[in-house]
């Protein structure tokens, strides 16, 4: 469809309105974030229970909310890392196919709307509905832990907990990109679902696995056993740092627990000057988790680029 004359972004924040009022409006959308919030809230509400005993003892209560965990449920930093890319999935598998399904896509473009704000248009309406998501998760968090511990967070708690509100709209992010192109793929929407929820198995199941079996294979058998048994592990982390639940795993760790110094194996010269357990400034946590927030970031881009290239070579008939 040859361009015309004006700004390739006019009709955008058409497009995100329009799609975000259907998200809201969605049945499917509707039931898994009541899911979040209730698996969350049920979470939030037994490590509560947990912490109270500590209470005035624990200068970073409210980051413990986020990581305590009591039997038989996970703690609230797992049920996101598990619903995050179901929520996201959920928003992008149809985004592009059901217009063609629906036989929409040519009387869209046919308006003043080109497909870079369509597309564009559309990531961004899943993006803002998983951060109002989220944001009402982080403040029913922050009011839990007012009312029934009754100590407000200080500002390091604040500014970490915010943080760590982005790095996982961050990661819905990456699976929001990931579903849009494979519904930029395939043109049935339940091929495109099925196909993001394997990629998501694969690296939320089978991963921490395979890259077990792969760095266990490729260890080197000469040099000591030392040098072996450490670059075994150096292979492990790298090949499991491919996946963005390690990714994000990485940063909830960084930014939630305040004594963590790095990630992976340390050597004793490296901790020289360093208070075992002692916590870190938060600006250092920020610069710990610089590295994989970068990583899910670049994966977000990388996606939709691809995307992008796909829907911009693909042919739209009337």
């Amino acid at each position: 469809m040859p361009r015309r004359g004006g700004s390739p972004w006019k009709g955008l924040w058409t497009v995100v309105g329009k799609e975000m009022a259907d998200h809201f409006s969605s049945v499917r959308i509707r039931i898994l974030a009541g899911l979040v919030v209730l698996s969350a809230a049920g979470a939030v509400y037994a490590a509560i229970g947990n912490l109270r005993d500590t209470v005035g003892e624990d200068p970073f209560l409210l980051l413990h909310i986020f990581t305590t965990a009591r039997q038989p449920l996970i703690s609230f930093m797992a049920f996101l890392g598990f619903l995050v890319p179901l929520v996201a999935i959920a928003l992008g598998f149809d985004a592009v196919n059901s217009e063609y399904g629906n036989r929409t896509m040519s009387r869209i473009l046919s308006q003043p709307i080109y497909r870079d704000a369509l597309l564009v248009g559309k990531f961004l309406a899943g993006l803002f509905t998983m951060a109002i998501v989220l944001l009402a998760l982080w403040l029913l968090i922050i009011g839990l832990a007012l009312f029934f511990l009754g100590i407000p967070p200080s500002g390091e708690e604040v500014i970490r907990a915010f943080a760590f509100l982005l790095a996982t709209l961050v990661y819905g992010g990456v699976w929001l990109a990931l579903s849009m192109m494979f519904s930029t793929v395939f043109r049935q929407p339940a091929t495109a679902a099925l196909t993001a929820l394997a990629v998501w198995l694969l690296f939320a199941v089978f991963w921490p696995m395979l890259t077990s079996v792969l760095a266990e294979a490729f260890r080197p058998e000469n040099g000591d056993m030392i040098t072996a048994a450490l670059t075994q592990v150096k292979m492990q982390l790298t090949l499991a740092r491919l996946s963005p639940n390690t990714l994000y795993s990485e940063v909830a760790l960084g930014l939630l627990n305040p004594a963590t110094k790095a990630f992976g194996p340390l050597f004793l010269a490296q901790m020289q000057g360093v208070l075992l357990g002692s916590p870190l400034p938060v600006t250092q946590s920020l610069l710990l988790v610089w590295p994989p927030v970068t990583g899910l970031v670049s994966a977000v881009i990388l996606l939709f680029a691809l995307t992008y290239v796909l829907f911009q070579r693909q042919e739209i008939r009337a």
